[in-house]
């Protein structure tokens, strides 16, 4: 609870700073020319975007999204549409960087949408109930986004028009909505009923219910057919086929995972951990038999990873860092300064 006073707080003094300065001076969504490979790090704390130029992996620039118009608090997870037009960022307005078992009645949540080259907003949607990310669904047309509480729902919006199209039942406290990479399955992690509920996205059915170790906050997609779900409380990764639509293992990890990511360069699984400020990877020896074969120290509070070719990028959220890492190696070989606890993090190539 004092966490949740100390949020408000911030928030009660944000809002005095704001009201006492003139618009001119807040309004800080001035055009960027963001037209290079990059990757895009959503700084919960401090409500920005630091910029990494994929070249020479340099922090290039740094997108405000906090403004005279917009007051967003505590953005989280970032996702780019297939024409890499638009970027979306989901705004739980709240801290998640402990882990996502807590959660604060009656907040309200929002979808961000911008200009990945200028970095201008287009749309601040507001939400009626907090959320945890949102997703472009069916080539771009929709973008889904979770409601996290007992009602769990998921918001089907259209993406050109905003209009909320569609809104689907699933389980309690709903968290992270993935798709397949396939695009022919959607994913919702409902934390506190253990499930995963699988959906498909044309005619937003509930294909499948799966249970999963408690906790589940997102189930991240593979070039391998399979879902891994980190469940943080379970300190797991379940592994759910797409195909079959059953979970056929279960990574028992002695640690509450932040997030999993798996790396087809090298054919490996690599899991944040966040308390211990590493990444540990893991292969398949045959039969989803599943098996610990490293780890490397990251920094302060890893969490988010991104892969592009054989470079990782981990944002770190309690060092205010983005660790490069040599994929093959498992090295790192650069440390990034970026903003105030940065935790989503997506690639632009």
């Amino acid at each position: 609870m004092k966490k949740f006073k100390i949020i408000i707080s911030i928030a009660t003094l944000l809002l005095v700073v704001f009201t006492g300065c003139k618009k001119d001076d807040m309004d800080m969504n001035i055009a960027k020319n963001i037209n290079y490979p990059a990757a895009y790090v959503v700084n919960g704390e401090s409500g920005t975007l630091s910029i990494i130029k994929l070249s020479d992996n340099t922090v290039s620039d740094e997108i405000m999204l906090m403004d005279a118009n917009n007051m967003i608090m505590w953005p989280h997870h970032i996702y780019l549409n297939p024409s890499k037009s638009q970027l979306a960022i989901g705004v739980p307005g709240m801290d998640l960087s402990a882990g996502h078992s807590g959660g604060m009645m009656g907040m309200n949540g929002a979808v961000v949408l911008l200009d990945p080259t200028t970095g201008i907003i287009s749309k601040n949607l507001k939400l009626p109930i907090m959320n945890h990310n949102a997703v472009y669904v069916n080539n771009g047309s929709e973008i889904w986004t979770s409601q996290m509480d007992s009602l769990g729902k998921v918001l089907v919006y259209d993406a050109n028009t905003y209009a909320l199209k569609n809104t689907i039942n699933v389980g309690e406290d709903p968290a992270e909505v993935t798709i397949s990479t396939d695009g022919t399955k959607a994913y919702v992690c409902n934390g506190h009923s253990n499930t995963v509920s699988v959906i498909n996205p044309t005619t937003k059915a509930i294909i499948s219910t799966i249970n999963v170790a408690p906790n589940p906050v997102g189930a991240w997609p593979s070039s391998i057919g399979k879902m891994f779900v980190d469940c943080e409380d379970g300190q797991t990764i379940d592994v759910i086929d797409v195909g079959s639509n059953l979970k056929v293992a279960s990574i028992n990890l002695g640690f509450m995972p932040g997030y999993a990511a798996y790396n087809s360069s090298v054919s490996e699984l690599w899991v944040t951990d966040p308390m211990n400020n590493k990444v540990v990877w893991y292969k398949d020896m045959g039969g989803n038999n599943w098996m610990k074969h490293g780890e490397f120290v990251s920094g302060g509070g890893a969490h988010a990873i991104a892969f592009s070719g054989t470079t990782a990028y981990v944002t770190n959220q309690t060092a205010n860092t983005v660790s490069v890492i040599n994929a093959t190696t498992h090295t790192v070989t650069k440390t990034l300064n970026v903003g105030k606890k940065p935790n989503g993090i997506i690639i632009k190539q």
